[in-house]
């Protein structure tokens, strides 16, 4: 499995030059003027994680693999786009693919860049963008009524439970209010629900202050009013400049540190992103380490080692015996897996442990 986010915004506020800065490539089209970007563009990027180094420097692999994620640059979105204004009608399409959502909004002033309203208001540019994710799901949800209601007229319980969910969040989204911050007693009934719809504006967001080189060393007011928006949201703001960005993409990692540093930044764009989604949606990694390779997988918080075991391959959890777990910090204290062992700080786990992240793990299995 892999993080998934999709990086929205109202057009030309710097969504594509964050994309292309922060998967080092130049896929995605980045200019001066509205709808710049038509097609999603997709990208897949290793995910920094300094413990992979470490480790390497232990096993002496013939390679290290990161694990990975995905950023979809999508199409800019304005008013109208639930009714099909703009390239509205695709963008919601592309949006619903993505787990996770980097709201990117423009936090500068430059005569020279052109705003689509006008004039720099990042809140106005969220408001817009949320106001059109609600008004489709409202589309969304009415359509999902229908169908859950044909099946309540029979003794279907849990479609019944369905509807008065699914009508008790009609009346939230109506009133302005995202799905992600809707509360129902019935919590099974709405996780079905929200399952089954895939509603916009429930997905997890991050929102992205774009600002120039100036704002990272010092917050502008446009950065504050961002961070008190998300606050009140119970989500987080990442401050990035993202023509910083772009310009650190051929750097090695010292250039790109002592950039950051010159900026009065100490983590890069696409580090702050990653962590915060990886903590956004409850994923963590675990590693394997031999001679061939190190190798960091990505699961979810809680997942037991049967079930962690099935992102390497479908057979180590339908045969899984056992999994023998060596924590991180014993490994590198250790020395190695041989060390480790030795000292008695290898694990002999069954199916019911819940690996922690940083584990090094190595299963047993037999079909």
């Amino acid at each position: 499995m892999a993080l998934s986010v999709g990086i929205v915004g109202l057009p030309n506020v710097g969504k594509s030059t964050t994309f292309n800065a922060l998967t080092k490539e130049q896929k995605a089209q980045a200019a001066n003027y509205p709808f710049c970007t038509i097609e999603p563009n997709k990208a897949i990027v290793a995910v920094p994680d300094r413990r992979l180094k470490v480790l390497a420097d232990i096993v002496k692999p013939e390679r290290i693999v990161n694990a990975q994620a995905e950023f979809i640059d999508i199409a800019g979105l304005v008013r109208g786009a639930s009714k099909g204004e703009g390239l509205g009608n695709q963008f919601l399409a592309n949006i619903r693919e993505c787990e996770a959502i980097l709201h990117v909004t423009r936090c500068f002033d430059d005569a020279n860049i052109v705003h689509v309203d006008g004039s720099v208001d990042p809140i106005r540019d969220i408001e817009t963008i949320e106001t059109e994710l609600i008004l489709a799901d409202i589309q969304s949800l009415n359509k999902r009524i229908e169908t859950i209601a044909k099946k309540a007229r029979g003794l279907d319980k849990e479609a019944k439970a369905q509807l008065d969910a699914a009508h008790a969040l009609l009346k939230h989204l109506d009133e302005g209010k995202a799905a992600s911050s809707f509360a129902f007693a019935d919590e099974n009934a709405l996780e079905e629900l929200l399952k089954e719809s895939r509603l916009l504006s429930a997905k997890p967001a991050i929102f992205g202050a774009n600002v120039d080189e100036n704002g990272l060393s010092a917050k502008n007011s446009y950065v504050e009013a961002v961070e008190r928006y998300a606050l009140s949201r119970g989500a987080e703001t990442i401050v990035l400049c993202a023509k910083a960005e772009e310009e650190m993409a051929g750097f090695d990692d010292d250039e790109r540190s002592e950039y950051l540093r010159a900026l009065g930044a100490t983590e890069s764009g696409l580090d702050l992103i990653i962590h915060k989604g990886f903590a956004l949606l409850g994923l963590q990694s675990y590693f394997t380490a031999g001679v061939k390779e190190v190798r960091a997988w990505t699961i979810r918080k809680g997942w037991k080692a049967p079930k962690a075991a099935s992102v390497i391959h479908n057979d180590f959890e339908k045969g899984f015996i056992r999994a023998e777990a060596i924590s991180y910090d014993d490994f590198v204290r250790f020395g190695g897996e041989a060390k480790a062992k030795e000292a008695g700080a290898m694990r002999l786990e069954g199916k019911d442990y819940i690996v922690q992240d940083g584990d090094i793990m190595h299963f047993r299995f037999n079909l």
